[in-house]
């Protein structure tokens, strides 16, 4: 199955439906979308899902367009990058602009402030969620689960903690990957 490209019409359909009904970000739509695309579906290999996801996190502007473009590209060339971007943004702008005067409507009700702490929990989860499955193709082992929580655990500090901008983050997450061998798989 791995290796079949959708039609413009279904990745089309696929972007619209994911990226237009999946609350919380880009990250946890790139995650819904990766899960589509590679573990349902068999469009994408994971490397490719991983490479799309990498140079969106290091392209200027929105991360999800930029992965968006990238996975259409992948898939159906220009014509998939464009439509992929259009179906992306085009309906959720409206949506966020109806939730957006909905909020201003209602921001001093307590019902709709209950209601938005409660979205905020359950995006939280999503995340979390989309994180496991971008991480889980790379445990395995002793040696590579340590270096999956180096690389991860490096890059959340030096985020988080030192506000490392992404492209030195990613640069030492690469070299890390590229020198630290794992013993059990050198040839």
């Amino acid at each position: 199955m791995e290796g079949l490209k959708p039609s413009l019409s279904q990745l089309t359909k696929i972007f619209f439906k994911i990226g237009n009904t999946t609350f919380g970000g880009g990250y946890v739509t790139m995650g819904m979308m990766g899960r589509e695309m590679v573990e349902t579906r068999g469009w994408l290999k994971p490397t490719e899902f991983d490479l799309a996801f990498a140079l969106a996190r290091v392209t200027p502007g929105t991360n999800l367009l930029a992965f968006c473009a990238a996975i259409g590209s992948l898939l159906r060339g220009w014509t998939g990058a464009m439509l992929g971007v259009m179906a992306v943004t085009v309906p959720s702008a409206l949506i966020a602009l109806a939730f957006i005067y909905g909020f201003e409507a209602s921001e001093h009700h307590p019902l709709a402030m209950a209601a938005i702490a409660g979205t905020v929990a359950a995006v939280v989860g999503m995340m979390w969620s989309t994180l496991w499955t971008i991480v889980k193709p790379h445990v395995g082992g002793i040696t590579r689960n340590l270096q999956v929580v180096v690389i991860v655990g490096g890059a959340f500090v030096g985020s988080w903690i030192f506000g490392v901008t992404p492209v030195p983050l990613i640069t030492m997450g690469a070299l890390v990957g590229l020198l630290w061998k794992d013993p059990g798989k050198a040839k």
